[in-house]
């Protein structure tokens, strides 16, 4: 059996939401960089678009507060766990944007 957390959710679905508001966080902000910065090679060397991933990163905190998720129960774990989801799919997509010129 499932065990609920101060905010009604089980630890599971704690994690699935985290975990999916992290990745489709980073999708998002790649599609924004690649429409705010473009695709062009200069920008591939440009710091630029890191920008838009760190106000990824602060917009899903307010997010998983409006989910029901206690972000005050969050540790240095939780915070690097999003942050490293976050970034990587950003990573992954906007490489994938960056290469194929879209």
């Amino acid at each position: 059996m499932a065990t609920e957390n101060a905010s009604g959710l089980s630890d599971h679905m704690r994690g699935v939401t985290v975990t999916t508001l992290a990745c489709v966080g980073g999708i998002v902000a790649a599609l924004v960089s690649a429409q705010v910065f473009g695709t062009s090679a200069g920008v591939a060397q440009s710091r630029e678009p890191l920008l838009v991933l760190v106000g990824a990163l602060f917009a899903q905190y307010p997010v998983l507060g409006l989910v029901g998720i206690d972000i005050g129960e969050f540790g240095i774990k939780d915070n690097l766990y999003i942050g490293f989801m976050t970034f990587t799919f950003w990573f992954i997509s906007y490489a994938v944007l960056l290469s194929t010129g879209v």
